[in-house]
């Protein structure tokens, strides 16, 4: 019988070529040598088989074949197989940026500065670039592009890269990975001094061409090109006026636009029932607001790419909270539902202490205790545990004659709260006292809540109407500007980083990354870039903890573990400080420096690092307090969801979620096995979050946290059967181990969506 010669078809059936068996093995062998451990004979033979099946195959389809077969063959003993397939993408990537672009493919990158010409003139790029570095220094730059470092990347990791972030136009790719990171570092230098600008955009190119870090998902999409902006979170403050609710819907609005997740704090607002203007019982209280706020979220998408994210938070002491913990539930009076919030439930100490000795709670009308009693009780924090201004003003508003209350027992409202969490895996929680109590800036304002991903922390205040008059023809709104919170986020991958001893040349290039972030960024929202520049806050965090773990080979549920977290990331927090420290030398300190903890020396006596003569402390603390420090926030650890896995790494401070899964996109579908997993560290990753004692978990973030000025987005994990008293105690543990916040309460009965842009 006659052999029948396979026919590739191209351009839709036009050119017909005999299929090239040599060829295509040569291509494998190209794409597997470096893994002479895997089985190239086998792959190799089912890819031909599936080809010379029939008289005709398509060439568009023979690459996702390889892809696919690489990635069937994906599994614990078999890991490497992610790379494989990362590489037949990445030739695919070359293949259609040289079509595009027109150049040889075989060159892998074509010409840098044309590429910017190309899409700046495309409108795809914002001219920024091209209108702050010369033609010279572009060339330049375009020679430290290093292909090689795209085999870093999984196939997971390349093809979200790729899908999500690589520039394009008309949907055709032209942006290739490498070109992607080193514009990033171009756009957050632009501003440098030219004496040494190159090197600071080298130096950045080095530190995320090389994995040791990423930035936030809003640098690493728009970075470079002329639409977004640059942060990852904003949070804002809901002032109890109907103008201070719609202009801060319109504000939300634009910050979703640009491609920014949302907090808001609506504790402020009058309860159902209260009066407006003298009318006894005509508020509706907070609900119908939050049902406003969700159709923005709903409205206002982040730049096409998904849907808006909102967060919004409230006191346990509200009227409201009830009717608040409910409005994320499927069952009840959809008129009272807002599906599409996230929400967070703000604690004091005094409720926790209330809930562990079953004590009563009363709850209040915020705009009543105002009115009645001359203060606002969201205004007050208790400075010391166990003493306080909260717990003395919340005391003369119980027992006020005059100031209407509901009496509950605590635990009920905690109740509630488990039950939500348990069905919604919200809300977050926020230990307010101990928030305020750490926060190097009190002098200069109050934290009322967090963000979307529970990680920031900072001062933030309603924005008022001053006045509204006309003037030559205009109508003149005069506003006074409250703290509109801006999180610029990035993240170490600590395997890498701290696998390579990289952390002091690293962290300085990131935090300067951070810090120019600020100058750079268009908000749209004038009271957040007057924040922005107020506080220069950054958030400097971490990924890829449990794979650190394997990699030592220390087991999560270990003091070992606990241990780590405590004294690595205490020289992260100063090598972080120290950076910005030097950088206020260099630019000046952050606008409010005067009178913060940074400048007293209260910061770092304040978490035992003056407590014992420790030189490098007492050094930085002194060099502080003479000179300044940059930012007046630093570090925050995001749930870098999304980036983790363009690094290759486990997300966030979380345990695994499996040795083995299917991580799904909608995009596309890939297995996933644990980072480098291998016989010798496999002992190391085989209990998953769903096992390990959340216990230990908790004592490891409680040593993380206290070299953290802000947050971090700490998950719980549990069986949908864990019982009240077995979840309650989690929650007393995480308080009484000094938490700040806690984000999403994840049951093995539900999944919840990530948070991607507050990624980094």
């Amino acid at each position: 019988m006659t052999k029948i010669t396979t026919v590739i078809t191209k351009n839709d059936g036009k050119r017909r070529l005999p299929f090239d068996e040599p060829r295509l093995v040569a291509f494998i062998h190209s794409a597997t040598h470096a893994y002479p451990h895997l089985n190239t004979k086998q792959y190799t033979d089912k890819v031909i088989r599936t080809i010379t099946q029939g008289a005709e195959y398509k060439a568009e389809q023979i690459t996702n074949l390889l892809i696919m077969t690489a990635l069937e063959n994906i599994d614990m003993g078999r890991p490497d197989w992610t790379y494989v397939a990362a590489y037949v993408h990445l030739r695919q990537l070359y293949k259609q940026a040289a079509k595009n672009r027109v150049y040889d493919a075989s060159k892998k990158y074509g010409d840098f500065y044309s590429l910017l010409t190309t899409l700046t003139n495309k409108g795809v790029y914002s001219s920024l670039i091209l209108e702050s570095y010369t033609k010279d220094e572009i060339r330049e730059l375009g020679e430290i592009i290093a292909p090689e470092r795209d085999k870093l990347f999984t196939y997971v990791g390349l093809k979200l890269l790729s899908t999500r972030y690589l520039a394009k136009h008309n949907k055709a790719i032209y942006e290739l990975p490498q070109e992607r990171l080193l514009i990033i570092a171009m756009h957050v230098m632009a501003k440098e001094p030219k004496d040494n600008r190159l090197d600071l955009v080298k130096e950045s190119y080095w530190a995320q061409s090389n994995l040791y870090m990423t930035v936030a998902t809003p640098t690493l999409s728009n970075a470079g090109k002329s639409y977004g902006q640059l942060s990852s979170c904003f949070i804002d403050t809901i002032d109890d006026s109907l103008q201070g609710i719609f202009d801060t819907n319109t504000d939300i609005a634009n910050v979703s636009k640009g491609g920014g997740g949302v907090g808001l704090y609506i504790g402020k607002v009058r309860a159902e029932g209260s009066d407006i203007r003298g009318n006894k019982g005509a508020s509706g209280g907070t609900i119908p607001w939050m049902k406003i706020y969700n159709q923005t979220a709903v409205g206002v998408d982040q730049l096409g790419q998904r849907k808006g994210a909102i967060a919004i938070y409230q006191d346990a002491w509200h009227k409201d909270i009830l009717a608040f913990l409910d409005s994320k539930l499927t069952n009840g009076d959809e008129r009272l539902r807002a599906h599409d919030i996230f929400t967070g439930v703000c604690l004091p100490d005094l409720f926790m202490e209330q809930v562990k000795k079953r004590g009563d709670w009363y709850l209040f009308d915020p705009h009543e205790v105002r009115t009645i009693m001359g203060f606002s009780l969201e205004d007050f924090y208790d400075e010391k545990k166990g003493e306080g201004s909260f717990r003395e003003h919340y005391e003369l508003c119980v027992q006020s004659n005059e100031l209407p209350k509901v009496r509950i027992p605590a635990i009920e409202i905690m109740k509630r709260i488990m039950t939500v969490q348990l069905e919604e895996g919200v809300p977050y929680m926020f230990y307010r006292d101990e928030v305020n109590r750490k926060n190097p800036n009190k002098h200069a304002g109050m934290i009322y809540c967090s963000n979307l991903c529970t990680e920031i922390d900072q001062n933030m205040s309603a924005t008022k109407i001053e006045e509204i008059k006309v003037e030559g023809g205009k109508i003149i709104i005069t506003k006074i500007p409250g703290d509109f919170v801006v999180c610029n986020l990035s993240s170490i991958n600590l395997p890498r980083a701290v696998g390579d001893k990289v952390l002091e040349r690293l962290i300085p290039i990131q935090v300067r990354m951070l810090d120019n972030v600020i100058d750079l960024n268009d908000i749209g929202v004038m009271q957040a870039e007057m924040t922005n520049q107020k506080y220069r806050a950054v958030g400097l965090g971490t990924f890829g903890w449990h794979h650190l773990l394997a990699q030592k080979g220390i087991y999560w549920e270990s003091d070992a573990a606990v241990r780590l977290a405590d004294e690595l990331y205490e020289d992260i927090a100063f090598l972080t400080i120290q950076a910005s420290a030097d950088l206020s030398k260099e630019k000046g300190a952050y606008p409010v420096f005067v009178g913060s903890e940074w400048q007293t020396g209260e910061y770092f006596e304040s978490r035992g690092y003056l407590t014992d003569y420790n030189g490098r402390w007492f050094g930085l603390a002194s060099q502080i307090a003479e000179f300044g420090i940059r930012n007046g926030y630093l570090q925050a650890v995001a749930p870098n969801a999304k980036t983790a896995l363009i690094g290759g790494s486990t997300n966030g401070i979380d345990p695994l979620y499996d040795i083995e899964y299917n991580e799904e996109n909608s995009d596309f579908s890939a297995p996933v096995t644990a980072p480098d997993i291998s016989p010798e560290n496999y002992e190391f990753y085989k209990r998953n979050r769903y096992v390990l004692d959340q216990h230990w978990s908790i004592k490891q973030n409680a040593a993380r946290q206290r070299h953290i000025d802000q947050g971090v987005s700490f998950n719980l994990y549990v069986h949908k059967t864990i019982l009240a008293k077995d979840l309650l105690a989690l929650h007393l543990d995480a308080w009484e181990s000094g938490f700040k916040t806690t984000y999403y309460v994840r049951s093995t009965a539900i999944s919840v969506e990530e948070c991607e842009w507050c990624s980094s």
